[in-house]
């Protein structure tokens, strides 16, 4: 393949110069939404420093490109709903979650699926983020997060009223009828999975995802200090899809690249299988009511999320900015952390211009 590795600097060059304003020493605890009405606007679990702008580039299968400090293992915020979906994939090859589409009340019981509100909440609705889910985790309601949006998504639905805050007491809908991200419905997905594995899920990521794609061991996932939970006898942590109120993933890019190339390889290492390729083709299945959205991906079909990119692209997008790409069409990986979020798109166009569109060999 002809990478044109000048312009594939120039846009290393390029996330450098944009790096984000949050600080390096994380003394304004940056774990906290700004937006975030008191007193859910604290920290739970622990967060650290931050390094540089920092990524990785592979191309074809290779790393051809890295910058900063790529092995560091910093937070990654709501990447880490991504690898929930993964091991929810995990899940449905076991057969511990063989109905996506059942109610998560029928297989786990006693941790807030019991209303008449939640009784027909799915897997699959916590997975595309339009569950409704009504309630708190760990102490924070889910309203928290009512009238949230963020920037990869299209224009405020008409539902977003002038002088309408984040965490106002939006009416829910019917559990599958209307998208939100909401960080406290995807922590009540990961205690679920955690019911279904009966094991931390950092051991289950650890063991069957992490390191069978070649990461390092030097990442870790963590709860908050209220998320310990007993299952079958044994003390447990819950741990979060992101890092709204502390804890969660702290990763280096270079491992990011490796799930993300697992990913884009349909599940494939090498020659082990370590997720179905159905499950990845369903994780890139648009949510009917959020065709911008698939399962805990954002998907830019539209070109919505990120214009410069293919419309093949998927991206797992953390606060900070944190970002992996995965284009199918220039079989591609880029990851990027700690880059002004609204700088994206321009390193996205930087990259597009240096790697061509590839040919890839179907498996």
């Amino acid at each position: 393949m002809n990478i044109d590795h000048a312009k594939l600097q120039q846009a290393v060059d390029f996330s450098i110069a944009h790096e984000t304003t949050w600080d390096r020493d994380n003394s304004e605890n940056w774990g906290i939404h700004t937006a975030d009405q008191p007193p859910w606007n604290r920290l739970l679990g622990p967060v650290h420093p931050r390094g540089p702008v920092s990524g990785v580039v592979r191309v074809g299968g290779r790393q051809v490109m890295a910058w900063g400090e790529p092995d560091r293992a910093d937070l990654t915020f709501s990447i880490a709903k991504t690898y929930l979906a993964l091991l929810a994939g995990v899940a449905h090859e076991q057969g511990l979650l063989p109905d996506l589409d059942g109610p998560v009340v029928a297989r786990v019981r006693g941790i807030g699926f019991e209303s008449p509100h939640n009784q027909p909440v799915t897997w699959m609705q916590l997975l595309q983020q339009t569950s409704e889910w009504e309630g708190a985790c760990f102490g924070v309601p889910d309203q928290v997060d009512r009238y949230r949006h963020l920037q990869y998504q299209p224009a405020r639905e008409p539902a977003y009223a002038e002088g309408i805050r984040k965490g106002d007491a939006r009416p829910l809908q019917a559990p599958g009828s209307f998208w939100e991200y909401n960080d406290v419905r995807i922590n009540q997905l990961s205690l679920a999975l955690l019911h279904l594995f009966g094991r931390p899920l950092p051991d289950v990521f650890r063991q069957l995802i992490a390191q069978p794609a070649g990461a390092s061991d030097d990442w870790r996932w963590e709860g908050y200090d209220n998320s310990w939970v007993e299952i079958d006898g044994q003390r447990m942590q819950s741990v979060p899809g992101g890092t709204h109120w502390g804890g969660g993933l702290s990763i280096g890019s270079a491992d990011q690249a490796l799930i993300g190339q697992m990913m884009l390889d349909d599940g494939r290492v090498g020659d082990r299988q370590i997720i179905p390729k159905a499950w990845i083709r369903r994780m890139l299945a648009p949510c009917p009511i959020a065709p911008w959205y698939g399962t805990l991906v954002w998907l830019n079909r539209l070109r919505s999320v990120f214009p410069s990119a293919s419309a093949a692209s998927y991206f797992c997008i953390g606060a900070g900015a944190s970002m992996v790409w995965i284009d199918p069409d220039r079989d591609l990986v880029a990851v990027v952390r700690w880059i002004d979020g609204a700088r994206i798109d321009g390193f996205c166009r930087r990259v597009a211009e240096a790697v061509p569109v590839a040919q890839r060999v179907a498996a």
